[in-house]
């Protein structure tokens, strides 16, 4: 009978179950087995094993009848998301990506820190799994130092810059740049005095392993990258631009939409410059609001003021574009530890909601009395809290019971997520949120930096030529050096974001084009459903249906959105 037949939605979710089993990483963000005091299994077989759950899960669903369950839609969704993302998975893993896994952020090294900040720590019973996964970290990084030895073995490797970027962020972790006892001594400093003294020497030993992988990063590493170039070429950029958009791109398209994009933005922002300062330049009202601008003194008051903004939004959008209801309306602001990149981001909820969703403020420099300027924030936090990646990621969460627990969690796509943060930042500019011309002129800087991504992005990884027609080095060929300085003349980022930045898309190749193309593909499946429906287009109707569907890569994204 049907009802015995395996459904899409069941391969999904038993993928959730075996990838959570197996990856303490994905069972802690998932809020699963608190208790876990395990560490991922980095190491070549532990990465092998990773990867047959999703070979597995595919040769469940290629034994599927077609069409499942006579075209149930929902269940057509799922399989058709799964296969998506787990082909892609796949591809990733067969071009040796974990091989080279050395950037200045997400990667298994990242990992290993990040799991600390997921877990409670409440009572003492909570901190004993944190003891346990302390003592658990140097077995873990031998483990990636002998899957990037492989990558050696077999001339996978990242750039130089990458490698040298990473060792910089674990110095920091050490403590050793700033002459403090390090992230992990920090971390479990508030722990009960009973467990203190064990904690205390894990965290120790744990700080004497990231130095010492440290040291082999620098000294063994990195030497064996010498040569190998930045841009990693149009077949690579394809399956890495796959995993992050759930779309096979027509790269020429895009790279051209970009600058039409380029041009248009940037007449804007002259226009508003001119609001901020008659008569200026975009950097010359760029340089009047960083010297004359609203600013806040402090890392802690600089928090409790992004808190501050993520509440005043709630309120003003719950009720009227949005329902924000119960812990959806549970977002802390905090901040990000030393040696983090200098962007700021966000971390979902738990599926049961026992750690809320939080964004995170990142410190130039470790500097906690940095003068923050907030003209540059306010659309970055609608972005990162609400109505941006909290309200979206956590309407999954609240829906994951109607939806299959992977849509909500290991199948999320990145330019679906970041696609729905840049449309929430247009969002609050339609509705009047930044009619300030300082905050307005942020939100285009924004915007700006989004589009100039797209194209240095494919760029420099394809070294494609600039257009004739641009105003910057028209006909020249894209490197590393050329896109900072296009990010610093037309984006308007201090020198330290802007190394982070150029580092990220060169480690990332394909994950920054997401932001532009998502919000593409959101604008244009809200026009053509308003189109369809005319008066009867109701825009908080829309809203609470496209963030209960789940995720979607670009393929299918604007359909779905069209039909709402």
């Amino acid at each position: 009978m049907q009802n015995d037949l395996i459904t899409p939605r069941q391969i999904a979710d038993d993928y959730v179950a075996r990838v959570a089993a197996h990856d303490p990483v994905t069972s802690t963000s998932l809020g699963l087995a608190p208790g876990d005091d395990r560490m991922p299994d980095l190491s070549p077989d532990g990465v092998e094993e990773r990867v047959a759950f999703a070979r597995a899960a595919l040769a469940r669903l290629d034994a599927l009848p077609e069409p499942p369950l006579d075209g149930d839609p929902a269940e057509l969704t799922c399989a058709r998301l799964l296969r998506e993302r787990l082909d892609a998975e796949v591809r990733v893993h067969e071009a040796g990506e974990h091989f080279r896994a050395v950037r200045n952020m997400h990667t298994p090294v990242h990992q290993l820190r990040s799991i600390f900040t997921m877990m409670p720590t409440a009572t003492e019973e909570d901190w004993i799994p944190v003891l346990g996964r302390l003592r658990n970290l140097p077995t873990a990084l031998d483990g990636h130092r002998a899957t990037l030895t492989r990558g050696v073995d077999r001339g996978l490797l990242t750039a130089p810059r990458q490698a040298d970027v990473l060792a910089a962020q674990l110095t920091a972790w050490t403590g050793e740049a700033g002459g403090g006892p390090g992230w992990f001594a920090e971390f479990v400093a508030p722990a009960p005095q009973r467990l203190r003294p064990d904690l205390d020497s894990a965290a120790s030993r744990a700080t004497a392993a990231v130095a010492s992988f440290r040291d082999w990063l620098r000294d063994t590493y990195r030497p064996a990258t010498e040569g190998t170039p930045d841009a990693v070429g149009r077949e690579r950029y394809l399956i890495t631009a796959r995993q992050y958009t759930g779309a096979d791109l027509d790269l020429g398209e895009v790279y051209d939409w970009a600058w039409e994009e380029f041009h248009r933005v940037w007449a804007e922002l002259r226009t508003d410059a001119e609001r901020v300062l008659p008569g200026a330049t975009v950097q010359q009202a760029r340089s009047h609001l960083d010297e004359h601008g609203h600013t806040v003194q402090g890392a802690e008051r600089m928090r409790a003021w992004l808190q501050q903004i993520t509440e005043e939004a709630i309120e003003a959008l719950d009720g009227h574009h949005f329902d924000i209801t119960g812990p959806l309306r549970q977002v802390e602001t905090r901040i990000a530890p030393a040696g983090s990149a200098a962007a700021p981001h966000y971390n979902g909820p738990s599926l049961d909601f026992s750690r809320p969703g939080r964004t995170f403020l990142p410190l130039a420099n470790g500097d906690a009395q940095e003068r923050f300027r907030t003209w540059r924030l306010v659309s970055t936090w609608y972005h990162e809290g609400v109505p941006g990646h909290h309200l979206q990621l956590a309407s999954w969460t609240a829906a994951a019971d109607q939806l299959s627990r992977y849509q909500v969690t290991l199948g999320k796509i990145s330019a679906n997520v970041e696609g729905w943060a840049l449309y929430a930042e247009r969002l609050m500019d339609e509705l009047g949120h930044l009619t300030d011309p300082a905050r307005r002129l942020g939100y285009l800087g924004k915007q700006m930096m989004r589009i100039v991504r797209v194209i240095i992005d494919i760029g420099m990884h394809l070294e494609s030529a600039i257009p004739a027609g641009s105003p910057f080095h028209p006909g020249e060929r894209w490197t590393p050096e050329l896109a900072t300085a296009f990010m610093a003349d037309y984006a308007g980022m201090t020198s330290a974001h802007l190394e982070s930045e150029i580092v990220r898309y060169l480690g990332r190749p394909g994950q920054a084009i997401g932001y532009k193309l998502g919000e593409r593909a959101w604008l244009a499946g809200r026009e053509a459903a308003r189109r369809r429906l005319g008066a009867d287009f109701d825009l908080k109707r829309w809203h609470m249906k496209a963030l209960r569907q789940g995720s979607l890569g670009l393929d299918d994204l604007e359909a779905a959105l069209a039909a709402l």
